[in-house]
């Protein structure tokens, strides 16, 4: 029997709950003192399939020099019907019909890495097994919040705490997955 791979939410947030400013800048976060890569690299290895908005791949194209999942399966979730590249496929499809059948195929974890109104709806339809959310000591006021407003409500359990010099990684998972 296969056993279900888990979608897992690993985002930086401010501690006002803030991904990115207004603006889609992540200048604040880039000036706090973290510890190697935060933990990045022990995460990344434990997925193989990547899920992301359309606005978080035009930031990625727009701000990296070179496509960071390239040796990943890569998902980018549009209300419009794009040409699929090299590095990603494009997604129009329901959300949550889509993403079932990709956590019942055999694999490892599945990545959201964002944004915020793909997030939404991943919650919204109770998508998302893990929370890593990583907060960073900073105060920006206003911006693209983590969690959108919203009729919906998710209990969690307290998975781990992990901290990174300045940073704080908090893990969550959904009460009903927490005996898995």
């Amino acid at each position: 029997m296969t056993q279900r791979r888990n979608t897992v939410l690993y985002i930086a947030a401010s501690l006002d709950g803030y991904i990115a400013t207004r603006e889609d800048s992540l200048e604040w976060l880039f000036k706090v003192e973290g510890e190697g890569d935060n933990g990045y690299t022990e995460f990344y290895e434990t997925v193989d399939t990547i899920l992301m908005g359309k606005r978080t791949y035009d930031w990625i194209i727009q701000e990296m020099e070179e496509f960071p999942y390239k040796n990943k399966e890569c998902y980018v979730f549009s209300r419009s019907s794009y040409e699929d590249t090299e590095n990603v496929k494009f997604i129009h499809e329901d959300i949550k019909s889509f993403v079932n059948k990709l956590k019942n195929k055999d694999g490892n974890n599945i990545w959201v890495v964002g944004g915020g109104e793909l997030l939404h709806s991943f919650i919204q339809e109770n998508l998302v097994d893990e929370f890593i959310i990583t907060l960073a000591p900073t105060i920006i006021g206003n911006g693209i919040p983590l969690f959108k407003e919203g009729n919906y409500q998710l209990e969690l359990s307290l998975k781990g705490i992990k901290r990174f010099n300045q940073f704080v990684a908090l893990s969550y998972v959904k009460k009903e997955s927490s005996a898995r």
